[in-house]
């Protein structure tokens, strides 16, 4: 399996001994010029690793926050194609990773080996395909090419699936932990730890964890737990509350940064 954009930039980190701050943002909200300024933006500011939502009409993982993010994308004409022209255009000013988020059937109605093979040329490194579990694969729906297959993990995972959702995996693996960081912090990063422990146990590939994060003090504790920090929701808002803005991504950058910088100091 050839190395890619992923791959050395968790190597980087390591050697650094810092962790990763991963940023989401819905492609296309509120229109893709915004997204191709986000993204050179929010790598100034820390970003290490940029998911992008591919909108979808029915997006049943995600919360009130970004689904409005994908309506707006698909209200300003959205399409997959569209989304990988904008990762083209990226790419011509940046070598960020870049893991497209997304459910099955936007690549299932453009052909899920064609989606593949486009997004690799694109630029793409990494797929994270919220509603399809390793055991629905099957061969017809399995990996194709040099892009890293991502894995979700939840809090309700029982051990014994944990190892055959690890041995799917590439790139790294998103600990998607529902519980929030309101309330007792001292009980959720308890079983935080217990979980991301229980995850290293059957994986050297890096864990990192969505959290509900949306501030530096909760980055960085969750950043001493595992190797990085996925911020999505938080960002997104800002988003929609600076839209129609001309400096919006340079705002949003400004919100970005000191979360960067407490996940890296984790």
């Amino acid at each position: 399996m050839h190395e890619n954009r992923i791959d050395r930039k968790f190597a980087a980190l390591r050697a650094q001994g810092s962790k990763a701050f991963i940023a989401y943002i819905c492609a296309g909200d509120p229109s893709f010029e915004a997204t191709r300024a986000l993204a050179l933006r929010l790598e100034k500011a820390g970003v290490d690793i940029l998911e992008l939502g591919l909108p979808f009409s029915d997006p049943l993982a995600d919360g009130i926050v970004n689904q409005l993010a994908a309506q707006r994308a698909l209200d300003a004409g959205a399409t997959p194609r569209a989304v990988l022209d904008c990762v083209r255009q990226i790419r011509r000013d940046s070598q960020i990773p870049i893991v497209l988020y997304t459910y099955i059937n936007p690549l299932l109605a453009l052909g899920f080996e064609a989606f593949h093979r486009d997004a690799e040329e694109a630029g793409v490194d990494g797929l994270l395909i919220l509603d399809l579990p390793p055991d629905e694969e099957g061969s017809e729906l399995a990996p194709v090419g040099g892009m890293r297959r991502i894995r979700l993990i939840a809090p309700t995972t029982p051990d014994e699936r944990i190892s055959r959702i690890t041995a799917h995996a590439g790139g790294f693996i998103y600990y998607v932990s529902r519980e929030g960081v309101t309330g007792e912090q001292a009980s959720v990063a308890e079983t935080l730890a217990e979980r991301v422990e229980a995850i290293r146990r059957t994986t050297s590939l890096p864990v990192v964890v969505g959290f509900g994060v949306s501030n530096p003090d909760q980055a960085g504790q969750v950043a001493q737990l595992a190797d990085g920090v996925v911020v999505g929701s938080a960002i997104v808002k800002r988003i929609a509350q600076f839209t129609g803005q001309p400096e919006m991504p340079d705002l949003v950058a400004e919100f970005v940064r000191p979360l960067a910088a407490a996940a890296k100091l984790g």
